[in-house]
């Protein structure tokens, strides 16, 4: 049963009918260390999650999601829609969270929002303790139900909850009908993008109508997601069964664990022992494999940076890969085999042994490839712009067939290192043509600009001067600055670094007296005409 013909048969909904993508650009500066020289790839993903989880561009994310979901979805089913809001982390799933509270409470918006994401989260920013989906801080009005219980419509009405915030969670296997509204702000690819997007679908009296608004995805990637599923899905070639014994092969070929300990382990477990007993079984293998790789690290870490390629460094890294490699290709035995168990009866109780062995193993070895710290704190973001694209309805036309993937072909690749400051160069310059002067962070209109509007010396100077004299004014500076730290408590990490750094201060008056329009308005402000000075 295709997903064309479902739609056909109004089984379920084209959910990219409305397909609205946003452009995110932005500009960055540094006023650190300018020659310090960080792996690369490290570094351009800390950057980008710094952008992510910035306060300015939840901010204005949020501002989005909540306007279009009153004017666009709110208004679906009689006003009962619902709407899901995909985040890419737990952290970013609440602060968004936070944020959206707040966006709407200071507008007194009759919108409540729930968050649901697996485990805890330790956000020292925003708590003082590690918070959980059932924390009261996140989600007071839960009251003992689930996430799922809460949200979900019953007799065709709302309910309390108008809009829910995932991460990793309730992207598969959630049935709400009132869904009517997504906004995703995570990459998705493959199944993982149908799936998502399909949990709008569900067919329910007076739905015709479905909003999909991406801030990551592209259109084409989207659908071309969807098209191998749109007619009658096949596959290109087979699934060879025969890749897990290889991958078994492969792992047992390494040495780094005996038959006799997949027997102990998979015996504990058959037995009905409690987790201390199959532990007790599993930790000297575990330990001998994490002691192995600490000992390989600390002789690459004695040997950087000046002799990292003398022979020691290179068979210490050879090592460290080797493990990581291991434990990633665990990972992948255990979903292969839990995907082509269902299809193959392989009758080999050795191939089931090790897929219980190394699902426990791999959850013990926490190593992994050298993870250095790359330094942001000196990072500010100086300009920002979020774009609406063109709303547009995604044509599907199948035809397309799955590939089937191989197991097991994982590779450790080599760090690139270069200098901090030419990575943030390179990101800005993505942006090169996508940003404007107008762009520049709204920290100065919605927090700086507020507090000097209200001053009664500006406005009395701004009235009686020129642009030119008002702006080399004294009390000006002075009166930005005090601006400055009283905004501290709500924007430490920005106020910090505009009072640290006098570059970021003559930027942030110039944007004052120029887009954001300081002296004009007010004049403005001035009940009598203005009087120029000699």
């Amino acid at each position: 049963y295709s997903m064309r013909q479902a739609i056909e048969e109004k089984f379920i909904l084209d959910v990219l009918e409305n397909y609205t993508p946003y452009q995110l650009a932005y500009q960055l500066a540094h006023e650190g260390k300018k020659d310090a020289v960080v792996d690369a790839s490290t570094a351009s993903a800390g950057i980008m999650g710094w952008v992510q989880l910035h306060s300015y561009n939840i901010a204005q994310h949020v501002r989005i999601v909540v306007e279009h979901f009153r004017k666009h979805v709110a208004p679906l089913l009689g006003g009962q829609a619902k709407a899901m809001v995909v985040t890419s982390s737990r952290l970013e799933a609440v602060r968004w969270h936070l944020a959206m509270r707040k966006y709407i409470a200071s507008r007194g918006y009759a919108l409540n929002t729930l968050v649901a994401f697996s485990g805890e989260v330790e956000d020292t920013e925003s708590f003082d303790k590690p918070v959980s989906e059932t924390s009261r801080d996140l989600n007071p009005g839960l009251k003992g139900r689930s996430i799922r219980n809460a949200f979900s419509s019953e007799n065709g009405h709302r309910g309390e909850y108008a809009i829910l915030l995932v991460a990793n969670k309730f992207q598969t296997g959630f049935d709400e009908p009132l869904l009517c509204g997504m906004y995703v702000h995570k990459r998705l690819d493959g199944i993982q993008a149908v799936q998502t997007l399909s949990r709008l679908n569900r067919a329910y009296p007076g739905k015709d109508t479905t909003f999909v608004v991406d801030f990551v995805n592209k259109g084409e990637d989207i659908l071309k997601a969807f098209q191998p599923y749109y007619e009658t899905a096949e596959l290109a070639d087979v699934s060879n069964p025969d890749s897990i014994y290889d991958l078994r092969a492969k792992l047992d070929a390494q040495e780094l664990y005996a038959t006799e300990d997949v027997d102990a382990v998979v015996k504990a477990v058959l037995a009905g022992g409690k987790q201390a007993r199959v532990d007790a079984v599993l930790r000297p293998v575990a330990d001998a494999l994490l002691q192995r790789f600490a000992r390989a690290r600390v002789i690459w870490q004695q040997h950087q940076p000046d002799d990292g390629d003398s022979a020691p460094a290179q068979a210490a890294k050879a090592e460290m890969d080797a493990l990581w490699l291991f434990k990633k290709d665990m990972g992948t035995y255990v979903r292969s085999y839990s995907f082509l168990s269902q299809i193959f009866d392989y009758g080999n109780t050795d191939i089931e042994k090790r897929a219980i062995f190394f699902k426990l193993l791999h959850r013990l070895l926490t190593f992994g490839r050298d993870i250095e710290e790359v330094d942001l704190s000196e990072l500010a973001l100086t300009h920002h712009t979020l774009k609406e694209l063109a709303t547009e309805k995604l044509y599907l036309i199948g035809g397309e067939k799955l590939t089937p993937s191989e197991a097991g072909g994982g590779m450790v690749r080599d760090k690139h290192r270069e200098s901090l400051d030419a990575i943030i160069q390179r990101v800005n310059e993505i942006f090169v043509g996508h940003i404007s002067d107008n762009d520049k962070l709204v920290y100065v209109n919605d927090v700086i600009m507020g507090k000097l509007m209200d001053c009664e010396l500006l406005i009395e100077q701004a009235a009686n001067n020129t642009k030119e004299q008002f702006a080399n004014s004294p009390d000006l500076d002075r009166l930005i600055l005090d601006a400055i730290m009283e905004a501290m408590a709500s924007f430490t990490s920005m106020s910090n670094q505009t009072l640290e750094s006098a570059r970021i201060r003559v930027e942030l008056k110039d944007i004052l007296l120029g887009p954001a329009g300081l002296y004009e308005r007010l004049r403005d402000r001035t009940k009598g005409g203005p009087r120029i000075s000699s």
